[in-house]
């Protein structure tokens, strides 16, 4: 079985006393061990992004992300933060393309393709999200809409570079405060077209939206998902660590 994949963003939340000791409390956990068949991975906000790093330690299991980066590896961006910068925070991935950054800040198919290509550029392995929202769920166009959207992004990559990336399948109608948990039978289809497309190919394809320690395992479960992208349910470390505890679980099975 592949490496299930494990992470949390946590948006725009925490101080740094907070993510200090959620960080902490992981690291004293794993004792410096990654549990067997999973890959941990953490992306807080940018202004705790290297107090986050310190308190995981250099030879940490849990890969440490940003949620964003610029193309451009410098220059006159007032306000945004460039792929070399987040490397030298200690970012190991990039996430890229979140359905917020698309409705919010005008992220396109080419803004993620050009990230992408930055973050394989320097060494960092891109989380690309996407998803579709209900609207185009109702109207049966899921599949094609998600590789098209994973498509472009990821167009012209060679074998070697699609390698080194991760994808994170986060249907809009189904993450946030007012998502509706996607029950199996409704992710099917979606990583059907996914695996078919790109399994094998890439590092992960992972699930996220109202993921939670009642329907990790099942999600866990469909055929083609290698790992699960949590928000909430992860923000207290008490939550994450069942959550590796169930991946782990599902890896030994």
């Amino acid at each position: 079985m592949s490496t299930l994949w494990v992470g949390t963003s946590w948006k725009m939340t925490k101080t740094l006393a907070e993510g200090r000791a959620w960080a902490r409390g992981l690291r004293e956990h794993l004792a410096g061990r990654t549990p067997a068949g999973v890959q941990p991975f953490v992306i807080p906000s940018f202004t705790a992004t290297t107090a986050v790093a310190e308190e995981l330690g250099e030879d940490s299991p849990v890969l440490l992300g940003v949620q964003n980066a610029h193309w451009e590896d410098a220059g006159a961006w007032t306000g945004e933060v460039s792929v070399p910068q987040a490397k030298d925070a200690g970012a190991r991935i990039v996430e890229i393309g979140h359905s917020e950054r698309r409705e919010h800040f005008g992220e396109t198919v080419e803004t993620t393709r050009r990230k992408v290509a930055a973050a394989l550029r320097h060494g960092l392995t891109p989380l690309l999200c996407i998803g579709e929202s209900a609207a185009v769920k109702e109207a049966g166009g899921s599949s094609g809409f998600i590789l098209e959207q994973a498509g472009g992004a990821l167009d012209g990559l060679t074998a070697d570079e699609l390698s080194r990336v991760v994808i994170a399948y986060e249907p809009i109608w189904a993450i946030g405060e007012t998502g509706r948990p996607a029950t199996v039978e409704e992710l099917v289809d979606p990583f059907a077209a996914l695996g078919a497309e790109y399994s094998g190919k890439v590092t992960g394809l992972l699930y996220g939206g109202s993921v939670n320690l009642d329907n990790a395992a099942g999600l866990l479960g469909i055929e083609h998902v290698t790992g699960l992208f949590v928000g909430r349910t992860a923000w207290q470390l008490e939550g994450y660590l069942e959550l590796l505890r169930i991946a782990a679980e599902h890896a030994g099975s």
